[in-house]
């Protein structure tokens, strides 16, 4: 049975560490770590297998697969640790990863997996496929709840008044390396689209992020061009009841891929 380690019990922690509870997966919950430790102690004890909370270096000590469902400042400290013993990982702060292909080299170097979910879009398995050949366009746009919006460092560093917004308004347009640094807590999405189409290429990923007044969801549209065709997905995103700025999909998608790392049987790219 896979022995995981969870860093972070926000929304996304908290329902990855029920569905190992409730034995949705075959794998183990043997130890929790969070900045909040009274929070990680409160869920420990909502679990039947009341897993301890421990530092992060114990945690990934204790586990096969170190999980991270914290954000994206933990990710200096938590992945340089998980590599240097060896460890699999499952991240879910994606826009973390971007620009730092030194630690794709020593994952290689050290037979470790960094594995990325899809998150709250669809999609990327056909990405994937078609990155085989020739992309020659990647456009996202992200339409937010202005509730989702509110508190990123884009929005407060240039003071823009979210609650006067009487229409939908483009607020952002750029790079998925420039959007993951502007939007961190909500743009694992075009990080994720970024790394699905190659992080070396040379094809730019432009991503729109949409505030939309009076909004309850977040919708992800993304179109794709090149040597295969043409591909559109679109996802209208139910948030999380915990995090207006996590999509519920999010945390399902970690518990699949999660499942598809413990099945026999594996479907998709």
């Amino acid at each position: 049975m896979l022995k995981i380690g969870l860093l972070g019990v926000g929304a996304i922690g908290k329902t990855i560490a029920m569905a190992l509870d409730r034995k949705q997966l075959d794998a183990e919950l043997v130890a929790l770590a969070d900045q909040d430790c009274a929070r990680a102690k409160s869920l420990s004890s909502e679990l039947s297998s009341h897993p301890p909370v421990v530092s992060t270096d114990e945690m990934i000590e204790r586990c096969e697969l170190a999980v991270e469902a914290a954000s994206q400042a933990a990710l200096p400290e938590f992945v340089p640790k998980a590599l240097a013993r060896g460890r699999d990982m499952l991240i879910m702060s994606v826009g973390g990863l971007l620009g730092r292909e030194e630690w794709f080299r020593q994952a290689r170097e050290n037979r470790c997996q960094i594995h990325v979910p899809s998150g709250a879009i669809a999609g990327l398995d056909g990405i994937k496929s078609a990155s085989i050949g020739r992309i020659e366009s990647a456009l996202l746009t992200s339409r937010k709840p202005v509730a989702a919006l509110k508190g990123s460092k884009y929005v407060i560093d240039r003071d823009l008044p979210l609650d006067t917004f009487k229409e939908d308004t483009v607020i952002f347009e750029g790079l998925a390396e420039e959007a993951a640094r502007a939007f961190p807590a909500t743009s694992n999405v075009a990080a994720s689209l970024r790394l699905a189409v190659d992080p070396l290429a040379p094809v730019p990923v432009r991503v729109r992020v949409v505030a939309v007044p009076g909004g309850n969801e977040n919708v992800h549209e993304i179109r794709v061009q090149g040597e295969f065709g043409r591909l559109t997905v679109k996802v209208e995103n139910v948030p999380s009841k915990s995090n207006p700025r996590t999509s519920q999909l999010a945390a399902f998608s970690a518990i699949a891929t999660l499942k598809n790392l413990t099945r026999s049987l594996r479907v998709g790219t």
